[in-house]
């Protein structure tokens, strides 16, 4: 389903060199026309992941969009000549995503997370978009759910009138529930990932300086090292040798390299 926009590769895996304004735009064009589509914000966690897991690597493949969300995928790309590559946060997207919505008159809704986190998101977009219209919220059970209580959610969902549902349910669930639902809920669906949590306050931001130089994923370690520790470690440096391999190869196998605009 995927228009033709330009992409740049990184270990196989296809991200649109796309800024976060033209995302958002394209995001409220396709709600606008109730159009089901699927909205990754990638990062090295799920590029790795999409490494791992060829069902995954397909998911990512098949989607409508996917952003450079983690600074070093554009970083890369623009390493790779790829001058209109953007890094464009989960965050920052949703949140222009958001402003859009409200000014369009397109709906939004929420799925994941917990009841509190999504509470005090509404509250905090609520200061800074109050005219959005936020038509539907569930945080569903931390289980699979059974094919008639899937059925329901995504009959909810299409009665409420979303046009653009925000899931945050982790990576990569959030992503292959995404993939599932594409055709059967009538929204953009946007893998918003840790967007949400970070929007109510549940979650700390880094700062802009650390975003900006790549560091994010250190202040992320910083706050929650039990959690992040063991998937950095076995995601980043892995990465990071995969790129440069790939990188060598590419320079082999052209002899010079190339600059796109």
């Amino acid at each position: 389903m995927r228009q033709d926009r330009p992409r740049g590769s990184i270990l196989c895996i296809g991200i649109d060199r796309i800024s976060c304004d033209s995302a958002a735009d394209l995001v409220c064009h396709w709600a606008a026309a109730w159009s089901s589509r699927a909205v990754l914000a990638a990062n090295v966690h799920m590029t790795m992941e999409a490494i791992d897991d060829a069902a995954f690597r397909r998911v990512m493949s098949e989607a409508d969009l996917v952003v450079a969300d983690g600074q070093p995928l554009a970083w890369t790309l623009k390493a790779r000549g790829y001058r209109d590559a953007h890094h464009v946060r989960g965050q920052d997207l949703v949140l222009r995503v958001c402003t859009l919505a409200e000014s369009r008159g397109l709906s939004v809704g929420f799925y994941g997370t917990t009841d509190d986190v999504l509470e005090a998101a509404r509250r905090s977009l609520g200061r800074v978009v109050p005219r959005l219209r936020v038509s539907y919220a569930c945080a569903p059970p931390f289980r699979p759910l059974t094919e008639d209580e899937d059925r329901e959610v995504v009959e909810v969902i299409n009665a409420s009138g979303t046009q653009i549902l925000l899931v945050a349910i982790g990576c990569p669930k959030q992503e292959k529930w995404i993939a599932a639902h594409v055709g059967r809920v009538q929204a953009v669906m946007i893998g918003a990932g840790a967007a949400v949590d970070m929007i109510g306050g549940h979650q700390p931001v880094a700062p802009r300086w650390m975003q900006a130089g790549g560091l994010e994923w250190l202040f992320r370690l910083a706050s929650d090292p039990e959690r992040l520790w063991l998937r950095y470690a076995k995601h980043n440096l892995r990465f990071l040798a995969l790129v440069v391999l790939e990188s060598l190869k590419s320079r082999r196998g052209t002899g010079t390299g190339s600059r796109h605009g």
